[in-house]
């Protein structure tokens, strides 16, 4: 068994684990869905008709459920996820001037909006629903208030200090 082929069956694994959780319900689509995408920070093609096929589901219907739902990525994402709100209230207090300052800070693009390295990925969304605190920008699951760009660079530098002290840790 080549190397390929071992990480593959490990990626089946960890489905099979996560479908075990729910007793291999069809009905309980979405969960597992999201139980993946929690595992591998996106949803894998092949793992998609995988589960398909252990739920005796069309493989359309999984990537119907998959592509309807926004909370779903079939691309892969990085390790943070930085979500830049661009409603109308953060929009009207100079959030494009934040999305400028991230793009530029890490060399990518609303279209391309992953780092080679897969430490990040960039968002825009129209709403956060944190409007009296704009422009807002949320990493992961932290809420980073009345952001101007010199702050939301302060936090990705932040964030790849840690990261460089984790790498020299291990």
């Amino acid at each position: 068994m080549n190397k390929s082929s071992i990480s593959s069956a490990r990626k089946f694994e960890k489905v099979c684990e996560i479908m075990e959780t729910y007793s291999y319900n069809k009905n309980k689509l979405i969960p597992i869905l999201q139980a993946v995408q929690e595992e591998y920070r996106y949803l894998p093609e092949e793992v998609l008709t995988f589960i398909a096929i252990s739920l005796d589901l069309s493989p359309a219907r999984v990537f119907g459920v998959a592509t309807f739902y926004s909370h779903f990525a079939l691309k892969p994402k990085g390790k943070y996820i930085i979500k830049v709100c661009d409603g109308t209230a953060c929009h009207v207090k100079k959030s494009a001037a934040n999305i400028e300052a991230i793009c530029k800070r890490l060399n990518v693009t609303l279209d391309k909006n992953t780092t080679p390295d897969m430490l990040f990925t960039v968002e825009t969304v129209s709403c956060l629903g944190a409007c009296g605190i704009a422009p807002v920008v949320v990493v992961n699951d932290v809420v980073h208030p009345v952001m101007t760009p010199e702050k939301v660079v302060k936090i990705i530098d932040e964030i790849y200090k840690k990261e460089t002290a984790n790498e020299l840790s291990d």
